[in-house]
């Protein structure tokens, strides 16, 4: 008969529990060991990357990040790496969102604050920034990587004292941080202290005596108060030095300028090609189908010279167009390439060339953001056989001051020379035109330039009528000039000096003296041949060591003893010119 089975007993349902829960704890291993796989594997992979990073592919190893990311995505350090990738290759953005995740899986990782805040940084985002730092300071006060970053961005935000409090205080917890004592003062310098942050720079170099960018923030300095030997003599001590790639193009670079100031042309026009590098930090990428010149017979030949820099380094570079003009020969053809507003002035000054704009664009590709400077018009068929930089010419045209010919090399249109010349000569005495300053002014540049609420002792010259050449906006600043001088600073009617440079350029050659900071105004009066004056901060590397700029026909330059000392400055400037109206 067949046995009747038992009901379940306590035991017995015990016993389906402890299996269950054996099963959850079988699961739980298996899933742990999957996770102990993926993270070996992510880890595989992050070496590799890190390995790469260090021979210096830096997209591979991003690329090798990301896989470690994709193999565990809950792999802090690999996010780290790959955010950092991101950021060198230029993938601001994405490289703050990479950062963030990595932080959300280990916020323990103080390191992580510091390249949160140095990504936003470069955002612009200051405040998001400054508060990374901050907490960093909370997390490692006895890391000076907090205080050096916070103080930096400090100055950035025009906050020099709350900067100089910062790093102070660090200084007095961590003296022997060299890189606190070169942060104050860079941003002594950066206030135009130069001579103060001599010092500072001096301990940073005492107390690391390897610390190449010591010796260079000391070039610069000394650079910027007109002591040129002595920056050279920093700069050469800087590449001695100096181990990272990168940092060894910035110091050449900042030490063939010094070369040109100094008068030593012929090097440092050729050393100046560093800044055709691709690992230079402003490299602009041409996107032109033929080799660069290098400074082969042009005979016959079609040359594409292009614009460069800034519109006033634009105008100066131009200074190698008749000689270029010139090699090219009838048979030739010389093809030059310039800002959209300047092709008519260009085009009229080269009747024999082709004169086009160029197109700037920024391309992101796996390797970062790129500046891209495309020129339509020679392309294709029109392409040029070589083309250079105009900036590349220098080395191969101005070996020595007696090759600049001091002539106008661009021409002002006559007819409207002539109508400007007909208006102002309904005003009295000597007609003056005035520009202070450069449109780009940020708080690092404004140092550079002299308010006109300073230009008191120059406004008031007796037997002057002085004209406006200031571009942009500066309605406010004229009336506010207007009234604290008790003087008219005329304006042409409908000229907008901006963007019509060509009205500019007949404006500049209509009057009898330009007086200008160093901008594209003075550049573009003085390239017609006007009679130009430079008021300049210190002096500047495109002097060539003289007190004029030899690229233009008639020139001076007048700058303090003291870096931006205007005060000091403007009353012999305006005694120059009451000498110069009376004559």
């Amino acid at each position: 008969m067949p046995q009747v089975l038992p009901l379940p007993s306590v035991d017995a349902k015990s016993g389906v529990d402890a299996r269950l829960q054996a099963i959850d704890k079988l699961e739980a291993l298996v899933n742990e060991v999957a996770r102990e796989k993926a993270r070996h594997r992510s880890n595989v992979f992050l070496k590799r990357g890190i390995r790469t990073w260090r021979k210096g592919d830096i997209a591979k190893a991003g690329q090798w990040a990301l896989k470690a990311t994709e193999a565990d995505d809950t792999n802090a350090k690999a996010f780290h790496v790959l955010a950092m990738a991101l950021e060198r290759m230029g993938h601001l953005h994405k490289a703050l969102v990479t950062y963030e995740r990595s932080f959300q899986l280990d916020p323990e990782d103080p390191e992580l604050l510091i390249n949160l805040g140095l990504t936003a940084w470069n955002l612009k985002l200051t405040e998001g920034a400054a508060r990374m730092f901050r907490l960093y300071i909370a997390a490692c006060p006895d890391s000076p990587l907090g205080y050096n970053n916070l103080g930096g961005i400090q100055g950035d935000m025009g906050q020099p004292d709350m900067a100089i409090e910062t790093l102070k205080a660090a200084i007095y917890r961590m003296p022997h941080e060299s890189i606190l004592w070169n942060s104050l003062a860079t941003v002594l310098a950066e206030q135009g202290r130069a001579d103060e942050s001599i010092v500072f720079y001096n301990e940073a170099a005492r107390l690391a005596p390897n610390f190449a960018r010591a010796y260079h923030n000391l070039g610069y300095a000394y650079q910027h108060l007109s002591r040129m030997q002595d920056a050279l003599d920093n700069y050469d001590k800087a590449l001695e030095l100096v181990v990272d790639p990168a940092e060894r193009i910035e110091t050449r670079h900042s030490r063939s300028i010094c070369l040109i100031g100094l008068g030593r042309i012929a090097e440092g026009f050729r050393e100046y090609e560093i800044r055709n590098n691709q690992r230079f930090r402003a490299y602009l990428h041409h996107m032109i189908d033929a080799p660069m010149w290098q400074g082969e017979d042009l005979a016959g030949r079609k040359l594409l010279l292009v614009g460069e820099q800034g519109l006033g380094d634009e105008i100066m570079f131009a200074n190698i167009l008749p000689d270029a003009q010139a090699a090219v020969g009838e048979t030739g053809k010389l093809q030059i390439c310039v800002d959209p507003r300047m092709v008519g002035l260009f085009q009229r000054s080269y009747p024999q060339a082709e004169v086009g704009a160029y197109d700037d664009r920024t391309l992101m590709d796996d390797d970062g953001n790129k500046a891209l400077r495309l020129v339509p018009f020679a392309a294709k068929d029109n392409k040029p056989d070589l083309w250079a930089p105009m900036g590349t010419a220098l080395q191969h045209y101005r070996k020595s001051l007696s090759d600049f010919p001091h002539k106008p090399f661009l021409t002002p249109d006559p007819v409207r020379v002539a109508e400007f010349k007909q208006k102002l000569a309904a005003l009295p005495g000597r007609k003056v035109g005035i520009c202070w300053r450069s449109m780009m002014l940020g708080a690092k540049r404004a140092k550079y330039f002299s308010p006109i609420d300073v230009w008191g002792p120059v406004l008031q010259t007796p037997g002057i009528s002085f004209v406006n050449l200031q571009y942009g906006d500066c309605a406010a600043e004229l009336a506010r000039a207007e009234e604290k001088f008790g003087v008219t600073i005329h304006r042409m009617e409908g000229l907008d000096l901006r963007a019509d440079i060509d009205g500019a350029a007949a404006l500049s050659a209509a009057l009898d003296l330009v007086l200008s900071a160093p901008t594209a105004a003075a550049h573009t009066a003085a390239a017609v041949g006007a009679k130009t004056w430079f008021l300049s901060a210190g002096q500047g590397w495109p002097q060539l060591g003289t007190a004029e700029y030899p690229w233009h026909p008639d020139t001076r330059v007048f700058w303090p003893e003291k870096l931006s000392d205007w005060n000091a400055i403007l009353p012999k400037f305006a005694a120059e010119l009451a000498d110069w109206a009376a004559a």
